[in-house]
């Protein structure tokens, strides 16, 4: 008993001066020494009244996850800090309706998603027989379930609106599959389809809502309606906008295969992408196109005019390295894929005063 008393008050000791170490991390956290200056990028003024800011970025789990309690901070120093989910090779991005961020990351690969309302983050790693091993894309439906191009297995993951995952598209019974290298997606919930780019097969392969193959849509070569790698996809009023990586140019399809119309190509009157990457369209109706090694963004609007560029090589705000996918919201949030930066930039676009929010689909 003798022996009992010191070690128990010793153990008291030890507890109250890792309670006033955090105590004092606390107030020195509270009571910085010196202020971080804010980012300061100058807003781009466009014409009609309408502007270009950035807004903020992200690269890991800690950028969602703000505020940490009292008792988490004793936790950290007794078991050691948590781990941190860094982006490694981001590649692609998708908001849900709720406002979860989802992003792909063939460097790990994994996909993480990140709430910051709610202030959680969600970290999908999958090993065994459906495992990821290049996720690539991501597009997410109206329900928030999210479907995951794995471009080396050859598959869709496919997760409903917690994350969870359901099955994965692209295995037949025999385990050869019909996909070789799956990249852009898109979903029409409308029509209950898939669309999905196979870069290696040079087409778009149409589904029903379950996996089943319907048809394919194009073939390799430089004509219209021809593809020579085509990557990312966006479907956009009954319209289908391709990345037809390797002929340098956009496509606009309808949802039979048909040319609309062309941006980029040989053609030395249009314009000439070096190496196109992601799309997205806005409120009004422009179109934005990642230029992966130019490490900006271009900006047309609906009859193929550059309207405006932003970006640049750099590791400053609004400055891209090796920039890949690009998703805009309904309020005009611009998500742009900094890949070699390992970060999500986010700016925001301001329509016309007269432009409605919310009027895209």
């Amino acid at each position: 008993m003798g022996t009992m008393l010191p070690t128990r008050f010793g153990n008291l000791c030890a507890i109250a001066a890792l309670v006033l170490t955090v105590q004092g991390l606390s107030t020195a956290a509270s009571h910085p020494n010196k202020e971080m200056p804010p980012v300061n990028v100058p807003e781009l003024a466009l014409s009609g009244g309408r502007s270009l800011r950035y807004e903020r970025s992200f690269a890991s789990d800690r950028d969602v996850k703000l505020k940490r309690g009292f008792w988490t901070r004793v936790l950290d120093l007794v078991a050691g800090p948590p781990e941190v989910h860094n982006l490694v090779r981001p590649y692609s991005v998708a908001v849900d309706s709720r406002g979860r961020v989802i992003v792909t990351d063939p460097g790990i690969p994994a996909v993480h998603v990140f709430d910051f309302a709610r202030q959680k983050y969600k970290f999908i790693f999958r090993d065994g027989k459906e495992s990821f091993r290049a996720p690539q894309c991501v597009a997410v439906d109206s329900h928030d379930n999210f479907y995951v191009t794995d471009s080396e297995a050859g598959k869709i993951f496919v997760f409903d609106a917690d994350s969870n995952f359901r099955r994965a598209i692209g295995s037949l019974k025999g385990g050869e599959g019909f996909f070789k290298r799956p990249t852009g997606i898109a979903i029409d919930d409308a029509a209950q389809r898939i669309y999905v780019t196979d870069t290696v097969r040079q087409k778009i392969f149409v589904l029903d809502i379950e996996g089943s193959v319907l048809k394919t849509i194009g073939t390799n070569g430089a004509a219209g309606g021809e593809f020579n790698f085509p990557t990312e996809l966006k479907l956009v009023d009954h319209e289908l906008y391709v990345v037809d990586a390797m002929n340098f140019r956009i496509q606009i399809l309808d949802l039979e295969g048909h040319v609309r119309t062309v941006l980029g190509g040989a053609d030395p009157e249009n314009l000439n992408f070096f190496r196109p990457k992601g799309i997205a369209i806005d409120s009004e109706r422009n179109l934005y196109v990642v230029d992966g090694l130019g490490d900006m963004v271009h900006v047309f609007d609906r009859e193929g005019r550059l309207l405006y560029y932003f970006g640049g090589s750099g590791t400053g705000p609004e400055e891209f390295q090796l920039p890949a996918g690009l998703f805009i919201n309904r309020d005009d949030q611009i998500y742009v894929v900094d890949s070699f930066n390992r970060r999500i930039q986010v700016l925001r676009y301001e329509a016309a005063k007269q432009q409605v929010r919310g009027a895209r689909p």
